[in-house]
C-alpha cells in the first residue's frame, strides 16, 4: 500500500540537506540575515531559524545583532573557529598566499617573486612551505587547515589539477598541483584558472556582487576570461571555457605562445603594449604607461585606448554569446580606467545585439589584484564545505 508519510530516516536526510543548504548559502554569500537566509534558501523562516539555532550551537555559524537594512535582524556568518583555508595565485612573475577564516576574514597575505625560469614543483613546495609559514604566524597549527585553493595562469583539467594546454606555463606541463600541494599540507586542494577564480570572487565579493550571469576579463601579461552563469563557473570540456584572450582578432596577425594566429593577447598582452611604445618611449612597464597616460602622453594614451577597443570587440562577441548582465575588468590593465574602459564601453555598446535590457555593463574589478587570491580562498572554501570540513554534510 503507497503511503505519503515521512519515515524517521527521510526526515533525517531532508534536515542534513537542509542543514547543508543553509551552510553553503552563508558560505556563498559570507554573511545573511535569517530573513535572507529564507528568501536565498527557499526554506520556511521557522525552518531557518530552527536550524540556524542548532548549528550556532554546534559551533559552525555564528549569530548577531544586526540593523543593516534599517530593522533589528540576527545576522548570520560561517563560525571563524571552524578552521582555516589558504589560497595560492601564481602569476608569471610572482606567487601571492593568503589565510582566511571560514567566515572569509582576511588574516595573512603575503607575496613572494618567481624567477621567470622557476620550475613547477619548486614553486608549489615554496607555496606550501609559505602557508605553514604563515599559519605558524598566526600561532595556528596544520590542523586546523582545512583546504587549499591554487590559481593558475592558463586553462586547468580541474579533475587532474594539470595544465590543459601545452606550453602556455613553461616548465608546469604534466604536474598535477593537486596532488603536490596536497602531499605537502595533507588537505584537500582545489586547482583552476586564475580568471575563473577570479570571476567567482567578483561575483561572490566585488563588482559582480548580486549578478548571476557575470564575464570577467583579466589583462596583464596575458589575457583571460571566467564565465559565470546561473551562479555557477562555467569550465568546459577541458577548463578552456570563457578563454578569450585567444579569439582571433585578426587572422593573419602575430603568432600567440598558444601557436594561434592573431589572438586578442597578441594585440592588448603587456607584452604587445610594451612593444608598440619601445621605439618612441623606450623600455617601459605597464604601470608605467598608465602613469604616462593619466598625465596626459598621448602616445600611452592612444595604446590604450586602442586596447580598450580591440577588448571591446572581443567581449561584444561575447556578450553576444553567452549574455551576461555586466563585465567586469580586471588584472593590471584595469588600472588604466576609464581610458580603457571609456572606448571598451563604447565598442560594446555598438556590436551587442541590441536588447530591452540594454547592453552589458562594463566596470572595473571591484577586488583589484586581490580578485584571485580571494577566488582561490573562495574555492578553498568550497572544497571544504564539500568535503564536510565544515561539519555538515554537503
Amino acid at each position: 500500500m503507497r503511503t505519503d508519510r515521512v519515515t524517521p530516516g527521510s526526515q533525517t536526510s531532508l534536515r542534513e540537506a537542509n542543514r547543508a543548504r543553509i551552510v553553503s548559502a552563508v558560505q556563498r554569500h559570507g554573511s545573511l540575515t535569517q530573513i535572507e537566509l529564507a528568501g536565498v534558501t527557499g526554506l520556511s523562516p521557522a525552518t531557518v531559524s530552527n536550524i540556524v539555532k542548532e548549528l550556532a550551537a554546534s559551533g559552525v555559524l555564528h549569530t548577531s545583532p544586526s540593523t543593516r537594512s534599517g530593522r533589528r535582524a540576527l545576522q548570520v556568518t560561517l563560525a571563524r573557529g571552524l578552521g582555516l583555508v589558504a589560497g595560492v595565485h601564481f602569476g608569471s612573475r610572482s606567487m601571492r598566499v593568503a589565510l582566511a577564516d571560514a567566515a572569509m576574514q582576511l588574516l595573512a597575505d603575503q607575496r613572494m617573486p618567481l624567477a621567470p625560469d622557476h620550475r613547477a614543483d619548486a614553486g608549489l613546495r615554496r607555496a606550501a612551505l609559505l602557508v605553514v609559514e604563515m599559519l605558524e604566524s598566526l600561532d595556528a597549527g596544520p590542523e586546523e587547515l582545512l583546504a587549499v585553493g591554487v590559481c593558475l595562469p592558463a586553462p586547468v583539467d580541474r579533475a587532474t589539477g594539470s595544465i590543459t594546454t601545452v606550453g602556455m606555463l613553461r616548465g608546469w606541463d604534466g604536474i598535477s598541483v593537486s596532488e603536490v600541494i596536497g602531499r605537502e599540507l595533507a588537505v584537500p586542494v582545489a586547482v583552476d584558472n586564475d580568471a575563473n577564480l577570479g570571476a567567482l570572487a567578483e561575483t561572490r565579493l566585488g563588482a559582480a556582487v548580486g549578478h548571476e550571469n557575470v564575464a570577467y576579463l583579466r589583462v596583464s601579461h596575458g589575457v583571460g576570461g571566467g564565465l559565470v552563469m546561473g551562479g555557477q563557473l562555467v569550465h568546459g570540456r577541458s577548463g578552456g571555457a570563457g578563454e578569450i584572450g585567444h579569439v582571433t582578432i585578426d587572422e593573419n596577425g602575430p603568432i600567440c605562445r598558444c601557436g594561434n594566429r592573431g589572438c586578442l593577447e597578441t594585440f592588448v598582452g603587456a607584452p604587445a603594449l610594451l612593444g608598440m611604445l619601445t621605439a618612441s618611449h623606450g623600455h617601459l612597464t605597464l604601470r608605467d604607461v598608465i602613469l604616462r597616460a593619466e598625465d596626459g602622453d598621448p602616445g600611452c594614451r592612444r595604446v590604450l585606448s586602442d586596447a580598450g577597443q580591440h577588448l571591446g570587440v572581443a567581449a561584444a562577441n561575447l556578450c553576444n554569446l553567452v549574455d551576461p548582465e555586466i563585465v567586469v575588468v580586471g588584472g593590471q590593465l584595469a588600472d588604466a580606467g576609464e581610458i580603457l574602459l571609456g572606448p571598451m564601453r563604447t565598442v560594446v555598446e555598438q556590436r551587442t545585439m541590441p536588447s530591452t535590457a540594454g547592453p552589458a555593463r562594463v566596470v572595473a574589478s571591484g577586488l583589484g589584484a586581490a580578485a584571485e587570491v580571494r577566488g582561490a580562498l573562495a574555492v578553498a572554501l568550497d572544497t571544504a564545505r564539500v568535503s564536510g570540513a565544515l561539519g555538515v554534510i554537503p
